[in-house]
């Protein structure tokens, strides 16, 4: 974990959400579901008191999305003409506990990263936001993606170590010891308050 944290600006800083959705929910060992959803919804309650950008990301699929998923790509192909993650199906809406509220930013995805198939970077530009805190599910899709994007585009980044979960602990494990301390400040939850 990082010690040597900088301190962001909040006005300049977002919290990023991506993919607390039932069906990623579904792949996490249920002794781990509650403890991340927990930090979950602490980093969205102390975000909002603190006046951040909050973001909301999810994967989900219109008829169109699954139309367009080329037979080549091994992780999404399966899904097509299956309706797993249809929008606006229950597995594919944010839980119910990290719902967003008015003023927070919502995007639909349909790949693993928050940006490639979003217009998210623009809105965080538009929002003067230069920072990221990221939780999200799963440790090796959504959030390696979109750090690896993210630091491409020089944001300054926080992975929230327990806001994050993989079905493969592992995984997990190397990620946020080994692989994210290269592009971001990897934290607990609970530094929060300690960071602004």
């Amino acid at each position: 974990m990082d010690e040597d944290v900088p301190k962001p600006d909040a006005a300049k800083t977002a919290l990023v959400l991506m993919d607390f959705q039932p069906a990623t929910i579904g792949g996490i060992a249920e002794s781990d579901r509650g403890v991340l959803l927990a930090n979950a919804e602490a980093a969205l309650a102390w975000a909002r008191a603190a006046g951040l950008t909050v973001v909301h990301v999810r994967v989900a699929f219109q008829d169109s999305d699954f139309a367009a998923i080329p037979q080549r790509n091994r992780a999404f192909a399966p899904l097509r003409g299956g309706g797993m993650l249809a929008d606006g199906s229950p597995e594919g809406q944010i839980v119910e506990s990290l719902r967003p509220v008015a003023g927070e930013i919502v995007v639909r995805k349909t790949r693993f990263g928050s940006f490639s198939t979003t217009t998210l970077s623009a809105q965080l530009r538009d929002a003067g936001v230069e920072s990221l805190i990221l939780a999200g599910i799963t440790t090796s899709g959504v959030v390696l993606s979109t750090v690896r994007d993210a630091a491409d585009q020089d944001f300054q980044l926080y992975v929230l170590a327990d806001g994050c979960a993989d079905s493969n602990p592992q995984v997990h494990s190397l990620l946020i010891e080994e692989v994210f301390p290269q592009q971001a400040h990897v934290i607990a939850t609970e530094r929060l308050n300690k960071l602004l």
